[in-house]
């Protein structure tokens, strides 16, 4: 049986509480996949304080993490298409809960009961540089989450509704980033730093099982016949598409690549700024101290406004490409990249004025409501578009793979940047790849899958002889 996205078996009460059961379980595993890997990012001031790190050493870690992720979500798209999204997903998932385990076993031999740390771990083996191999180890099993999110969703939303899919991915995220940034160090103030990397250890054991159980890859999987998406690959045979067939659809689209450049220019604002460097900026500029994040407020406005606003960003952003521009998602991410022009310019005000911890958490919280709706909008929906139920996975894992590739050229380098000449450049130093990525998204203003095209604009009728 074959249902249709526009008509109404695809709209039973039963197919959207198994929609909703999906994606429910589906996302909050993804959430986690957020908290175990920025729990990181969120205690990194408190660990350059006990193991008397620079802001270059703890930028290894954010060069390390993207740059095997974005390698390895580029190279493991056609895995996840090919053996599906839930093999792919659950087994990125036992990974990074063992990354997590070991990077707080580690942590807990190099701090000591009184708050000190130490250099080296047993056989003189250096800390940092151990460290550094398991969280790179952990962004490879992380790159299977987007993949397969993709994947899974690319079979359960027809193209009219990821839009606004994207705007619900963007709430899985944010979701999962308020319990790294918000919950992390809750967990900190009453346990030792292991615990920060233990207990998102554990919640992925707990998802793993429960989506093993109950999360299935499309609705024929749940018994409930194939959906027909409107995208591309609708009508197609359902079965794995060959890997010509993938790589073809993706790596030689023009449109494809350059989604993929705009999903550059938002790696290098979106991690050098809301989403790795923030709170070591309230650390050292506003001298709060990162043992006490859980009750400094401007810290816990910036985290939950971020959040809420990334939240707002992804539901604006998908809900006017879906309403406004029928589906077309240039329009939307050219105004984002324009806001975040913006909002880097007053940021870089804000510092240069000492305007203070209150300012400077309202100009992030607006910053992300631009930056996480292009980005919803590049890995949630695009991707989807211009891949295809067959192809989604690899087109996710090139336009994230460039995100996080670019993202980790401000890792160690904004550290260095930032160790040289402080925080009054720190976000005014990615404002030109704002401005880039404007650009290069005005040239997709018209850009649909393929098939659309052709539906509305279908050929003319012949001349008479």
């Amino acid at each position: 049986m074959t249902v249709s996205a526009e008509g109404p078996p695809a709209h039973t009460p039963e197919f959207r509480a198994r929609r909703t059961q999906n994606w429910m379980l589906l996302g909050l595993l993804y959430a986690l996949f957020y908290m175990s890997r920025y729990n990181y990012s969120a205690t990194s001031a408190y660990l350059a304080e006990v193991l008397g790190w620079k802001n270059a050493q703890l930028g290894v870690f954010e060069t390390v993490m993207p740059l095997v992720y974005g390698l390895s979500v580029f190279l493991n798209g056609p895995v996840a298409d090919r053996i599906g999204g839930k093999r792919a997903f659950l087994f990125g998932t036992l990974g990074a809960a063992s990354m997590n385990f070991a990077f707080g076993a580690i942590l807990a031999s190099a701090v000591t009961a009184h708050g000190g740390g130490i250099a080296q771990l047993p056989f003189g083996i250096p800390i940092l540089p151990a460290l550094a191999v398991v969280w790179g180890f952990n962004g490879f099993f992380q790159s299977f989450g987007a993949l397969s999110i993709v994947k899974i969703n690319a079979h359960w939303f027809s193209i009219t509704e990821r839009g606004t899919f994207a705007g619900i991915f963007g709430v899985l995220i944010r979701f999962g980033l308020i319990l790294a940034f918000s919950g992390t160090p809750l967990i900190l103030r009453w346990f030792s730093i292991a615990w920060v990397f233990w207990v998102p250890a554990i919640l992925l054991c707990i998802f793993f099982v429960l989506n093993f159980f109950f999360m299935e890859n499309s609705p024929s999987a749940a018994g409930l016949g194939e959906y027909d998406t409107g995208d591309g690959d609708s009508g197609s045979s359902t079965g794995h598409a060959p890997l010509g067939f993938v790589l073809r659809k993706v790596f030689a689209s023009r449109v494809a690549w350059t989604v993929a450049g705009t999903s550059m220019m938002v790696g290098f604002v979106r991690r050098s700024v809301i989403d790795a460097w923030w709170p070591k900026y309230f650390a050292d500029v506003f001298h709060a101290d990162p043992k006490q994040f859980a009750t400094y407020m401007p810290y816990q406005l910036a985290s939950w406004g971020i959040a809420i606003a990334g939240i707002a960003g992804g539901f604006a952003f998908g809900m006017t490409s879906d309403r406004v521009f029928n589906g077309r998602r240039g329009p939307v991410i050219t105004f984002g990249f324009c806001g975040m022009a913006l909002l880097l310019v007053l940021l870089g005000g804000a510092n240069h004025l000492a305007l203070g911890p209150w300012a400077a958490a309202g100009l992030l919280i607006g910053l992300s409501f631009f930056v996480n709706g292009a980005h919803g909008m590049i890995g949630g929906a695009a991707s989807m578009d211009f891949g295809g139920k067959k192809a989604a996975a690899t087109a996710a894992g090139l336009f994230d793979g460039m995100q996080y590739v670019a993202a980790s050229l401000v890792g160690y380098g904004m550290g260095k940047l930032i160790d040289a000449s402080g925080w009054k450049w720190w976000n005014m130093a990615v404002l030109p790849f704002a401005l880039a990525g404007a650009a290069l998204a005005s040239t997709l203003w018209n850009a649909v899958p393929e098939r659309r095209r052709v539906a509305r604009d279908p050929l003319p009728p012949a001349k008479p002889a």
